[in-house]
């Protein structure tokens, strides 16, 4: 018979839960989105969605009826009944033997978890710290797929090195984004970071500092930034979906200004508050 071995187990293939045969856990052949609530209000659920379609239309998983998703998010959103929440969903292409071909005829998987948002608080007051790591990740990031390997061993190596987040840096030695931020650096008064091309994921809190500095008047281009450019910069600041906009106050080895939140972060911060309420 086939057989399979959990842990010290053995078993036969066929009696396997369907879960061990996901081609999320063999290939990382899935998308995902990470939204969250505040007061009991979910943010940018349509934008999220659309997102995820997108993602989903990427990777060629097809059959997936979006009103059906935004209807299970906002069930288990009432039943967790957590008012600052973390939602994470995604697809998988489904479950069957491993087989880089799968076929036509797979049944997506849909999972779901919410969990309490933590106080960030102390991150917008002290500012993080930041390292570069190169940029390996595949070449379609626009696409949020499962395939995060190059993402954990940058956050890995910022731990390492005492900093909260890793900031990307491809061959040209351009900053991309961080391994689970965007990232934004100011010169001058102007916020500045990457263009959205295949390498920048479309990030949804990036669109909201882009509508928050407009409504108080700071001027917004895309233009990339060098990581010796960004060691230079007045601030730093990233935008991350469960914290929104959080100061950078070291750069690798460079202090940020004067190695507290600047300014404009500072507004940006008062700003997005008011996109939440």
């Amino acid at each position: 018979m086939n057989i399979a071995m959990i842990d010290d187990k053995i078993v036969d293939s066929n009696q396997l839960d369907r879960s061990y045969l996901d081609r999320g856990l063999y290939f990382g052949d899935g998308v995902y989105e990470v939204l969250r609530s505040y007061n009991g209000k979910i943010f940018a659920l349509d934008d999220h969605l659309a997102r995820f379609e997108n993602s989903l239309a990427g990777v060629e998983i097809a059959g997936i009826d979006i009103g059906q998703v935004r209807s299970r998010v906002l069930k288990a959103f009432e039943a967790a009944k957590i008012p600052n929440a973390k939602i994470y969903f995604h697809i998988t292409r489904g479950s069957g033997p491993r087989d880089h071909n799968p076929g036509l005829k797979m049944q997506p998987n849909f999972f779901l978890t919410i969990s309490e948002i933590g106080d960030y608080s102390k991150s917008k007051i002290n500012g993080y710290k930041v390292s570069t790591y190169p940029d390996l990740r595949w070449k379609k990031c626009q696409i949020k797929s499962l395939n995060l390997l190059p993402n954990v061993l940058a956050k890995m190596d910022a731990s390492k090195k005492g900093c909260d987040e890793a900031i990307l840096v491809d061959e040209a030695g351009l900053i991309t984004e961080g391994s689970s931020s965007a990232f934004f650096a100011v010169f001058g008064g102007v916020i500045q970071t990457a263009p959205l091309t295949a390498n920048v994921l479309p990030s949804i809190t990036r669109k909201y500092v882009v509508k928050a500095a407009r409504n108080i008047g700071i001027r917004f281009i895309d233009k990339s930034i060098s990581a010796a450019q960004a060691k230079n910069a007045d601030e730093i600041f990233l935008g991350v979906t469960t914290k929104d906009v959080i100061p950078a106050v070291k750069f690798d080895d460079a202090v940020i200004g004067d190695g507290k939140p600047g300014p404009i972060t500072k507004k940006l911060i008062d700003e997005f508050i008011k996109f939440t309420k």
